[in-house]
């Protein structure tokens, strides 16, 4: 298992979510360009009472909103952009290749590939151990 670098606790000083929408339970890697962070996925998340009661998956939604956040701890990071917010601008070439479900850890992939002043591109991808569960190119806004 990967050392961890970044708690919750540590996660909340840099990004605003809070529960029940932060999905980045701790970073393993950070550096100005590229995070890997992780999502425990529990079986008592909210969602899983309506999506779905017979089969409980995580919602493909939520887990490219996981990867954003952990984009975010990247970028947010940085000295320039401390207490700033990053919002989506867009997502592209978005895949889901297998179910995420409750008991599962997601390892969130970013890495940072463009930075145009506000403006920036990163892609995204998602593992349930080794298996890649989903992948997104990720456009995001620097604001606040």
């Amino acid at each position: 298992m990967s050392r961890i670098i970044l708690e919750r606790s540590d996660i909340e000083r840099i990004i605003p979510h809070r529960e029940p929408f932060l999905l980045v339970d701790a970073v393993t890697e950070l550096t100005d360009d590229r995070v890997v962070a992780l999502k425990h996925v529990k079986p008592d998340e909210d969602y899983f009472r309506g999506h779905f009661p017979a089969l409980p998956v995580m919602p493909g939604v939520l887990i490219i909103e996981a990867m954003a956040q952990a984009g975010a701890v990247c970028v947010l990071n940085r000295e320039e952009f401390h207490g700033r917010l990053a919002f989506f601008g867009g997502m592209d070439k978005v895949r889901f290749k297998r179910k995420v479900l409750p008991g599962d850890t997601l390892r969130l992939v970013v890495q940072l590939n463009q930075l145009r002043g506000s403006v920036g591109f990163a892609s995204g991808k998602a593992y349930v151990g080794d298996d890649l569960a989903a992948s997104a190119d990720l456009i995001f806004a620097i604001g606040g």
